[in-house]
């Protein structure tokens, strides 16, 4: 790899302009898109206070304004930090603290607005960038021109520009997941070296990095369990399926960070078998889809995302070039290279892959919630790619070189368009259960007196507190609780029934002789509209044909 050593000038501009492109993109537009249902989860844990206690301040058969949400979605003076860790415990175990304590210190100080929580995120991002060049140079042993493409294809990847503005731990977690791997090549490379200069190394100095950074990352996503196994498969491939004194000493490392996430690990036992089955409790309602359809997606959104669907004809062609990409990629990354570089790569790709593949292959279909899990995959594949192009912009005669300049400055060029495209969206693919809220709200606040009427059924909660973050301050709030009853007040000219049960919905009908119009229905739900029948017959609308037709 001598001819990696240094990159020329050209390349080591367009990786500052690509860095400063990404990190400006980050903080564009923070508060643009929908607040979604698991972000408003999020910001309930950080605000101390659980699901219940919620539901029982709000969902109370009393009109509201949209004001009394905000107690329940950021910092507030009736909870403490210790409370915010108290609620994780008995209600959100597998969601582990550092990040919801990171949060709530940074509400404190910034406000709970959305760009103030979401530039938590976009903050977070920025460590990437350090992170993944301390990756590449442990593990290619070059200074500038593999770790400098890794840095521009994440600084304009779609996928990491999705969770740089998510009010979510996940690009925490990447963030730890370079740092542990990064320590772990270090702890292996210092530790062969010393061996072959006859040196006695200091193993606890060594290691200790390694420790420190799997137990934090384990404190930010429970998945880091299984980045802990790919790692111990590679420490064990490396040695040749030998007890080396490497293996004993990453067993030992390996064992304190877990001994060190002891504390919520007694915490989490008991729901830990409920988390790898339904893999987030807050999106209970995520769809099915095949599996490998959605794996093609998930890999083309790395490069390319204008948020298209699955079944659009331009997807099938983006999918299909970027899948040969990054097939050839790994291909090449396996015959160039060292067996200690390229079963890293692998192992983190796959191995936290499969348990979420694995269940699904048999059933059948996958559950679309767990694009922020393949995080590690995604990782590997920006490395894999990264060395191919990073490699090929110097080797072979000018016209092939030629060649992958075109590829690479089309890769650029995808990652650029993505930005722009996200950057102007009100909503994105990540936000499916969420995807209206902005034609919802629009409907509603042309209203003179509006009022939306919901219970806390399934994930009706989660949803109508993400949709009160659309929604005009003139916007009344009727939350009723499970009673069948239900009395409407009086004073409202538009009124409005978030996703009501089919017996709830007849019952209005028939109590006060109108009809239900559907004005928005997708697979997560639906908003009605009441309207008397001289309306709708004036309009030539059937309310059950339209239902049928919108739902």
């Amino acid at each position: 790899m001598r001819h990696l050593k240094f990159a020329p000038s050209w390349l080591r501009f367009l990786i500052i302009f690509l860095l400063a492109m990404g990190i400006l993109f980050r903080f564009f537009n923070l508060d643009g898109k929908v607040y979604s249902h698991d972000e408003t989860y999020t910001s309930l844990r950080i605000s101390g206070y659980t699901i219940d206690e919620a539901k029982q301040r709000l969902f109370n058969n009393r009109v509201i304004g949209g004001e009394s949400f905000a107690q329940f979605q950021g910092v507030n003076p009736e909870k403490s930090l210790n409370d915010t860790i108290m609620t994780l415990a008995k209600q959100d175990p597998y969601h582990p603290p550092l990040y919801y304590i990171i949060a709530r210190l940074w509400m404190e100080i910034f406000g709970n607005s959305v760009t103030a929580i979401r530039s938590l995120s976009a903050c977070i991002s920025l460590l990437v960038f350090p992170c993944v060049y301390w990756l590449c140079r442990e593990l290619f042993n070059v200074p500038l021109s593999v770790p400098g493409v890794a840095i521009a294809l994440m600084a304009i990847s779609p996928i990491h520009l999705v969770y740089a503005q998510e009010t979510q731990e996940y690009i925490l977690w990447l963030v730890t997941i370079l740092v542990s791997s990064a320590s772990l090549l270090r702890a292996i490379r210092l530790e062969d070296e010393l061996a072959k200069k006859r040196q006695r190394p200091d193993l606890f100095a060594i290691w200790s990095i390694y420790a420190v950074t799997l137990a934090i990352s384990l404190y930010t996503f429970l998945w880091s369990a299984f980045i802990a196994v790919a790692h111990g498969i590679y420490v064990f491939i490396t040695a040749k399926f030998q007890f080396t004194g490497t293996v004993r000493t990453y067993l030992l490392a390996s064992l304190v960070a877990f001994l060190a996430f002891m504390p919520w690990i007694t915490v989490v036992i008991g729901d830990f078998f409920q988390f790898l089955i339904s893999a987030d409790k807050t999106t209970a309602q995520s769809s099915f889809i095949s599996v490998f359809p959605f794996l093609l997606m998930q890999l083309s959104r790395i490069f390319f995302d204008i948020n298209l669907s699955s079944e659009n004809a331009l997807s099938y062609l983006i999918t299909l070039t970027f899948l040969t990409l990054v097939g050839y990629s790994i291909y090449f990354l396996c015959r160039t290279t060292n067996y200690k570089v390229w079963s890293f790569i692998i192992t983190l790709i796959i191995v936290p892959a499969l348990p979420l593949i694995l269940p699904d292959l048999i059933t059948g279909g996958i559950r679309s919630s767990i694009e922020p899990y393949l995080i590690p995959s995604y990782l590997g594949i920006q490395v894999a790619v990264a060395y191919l192009l990073a490699t090929q912009l110097y080797n072979g005669s000018v016209a092939r070189r030629s060649i992958w300049h075109i590829i690479m400055a089309l890769v650029i060029i995808c990652g650029l368009i993505s930005y722009k495209a996200s950057s102007q969206a009100e909503t994105w693919w990540n936000k499916s259960m969420n995807y209206g809220n902005t034609q919802v709200a629009q409907i509603i606040n042309q209203g003179n007196r509006p009022l939306l009427i919901s219970d806390a059924l399934g994930n009706n909660y989660g949803n109508v507190f993400s949709l009160s973050y659309l929604l005009e301050p003139k916007v009344r709030f009727l939350l009723v609780n499970n009673q069948k009853t239900l009395k409407i007040p009086d004073g409202f000219t538009d009124i409005f029934l978030f996703n009501p049960s089919e017996s709830r919905r007849e019952t209005i009908e028939k109590k006060y002789k109108l009809k239900t119009d559907i004005i928005y229905g997708d697979k997560y739900y639906a908003v009605w509209k009441l309207v008397s029948n001289r309306n709708l017959r004036r309009r030539n609308i059937s309310p059950n044909n339209k239902l049928t037709a919108s739902l």
